[in-house]
């Protein structure tokens, strides 16, 4: 299965990886392999994080307190927010409102 980010999930995984490796050299290196690696384990596994608003599942990543919010798509998984854990925590949630608008007006104007 593929992958892809919302635009707005692509800016904030840039903008803690920038942060982590301005703090200290490596460590955003190693926030882009976890987010790599469970985006792996999400493209593979995709039903296996549970559901925690409509259609959008959480993955908890390992030493980061971050969450990556998606949903599955037809033959893709969408990156919905790479969300730190203590801030906002449910600003992502006007992303899957958008998401939801799109999907049923993409199912009205599906020939049938």
């Amino acid at each position: 299965m593929n992958y892809e980010f919302l635009p707005e999930a692509d800016e904030e995984f840039r903008e803690a990886s920038r942060y982590y490796e301005n703090e200290a050299p490596g460590v955003g290196l190693a926030f882009i392999a976890e987010v790599h690696r469970v985006v792996s384990i999400l493209c593979s596994h995709p039903l296996a994080s549970p559901k925690v608003r409509g259609t959008i599942r959480s993955k908890v990543l390992f030493h980061f307190p971050y969450n990556l919010f998606y949903s599955i798509e037809a033959d893709s998984i969408l990156i919905v927010a790479v969300a730190h854990q203590k801030r906002r925590p449910t600003y992502w949630r006007s992303r899957a409102k958008k998401l939801l608008n799109i999907r049923r007006l993409a199912s009205l104007t599906k020939p049938t």
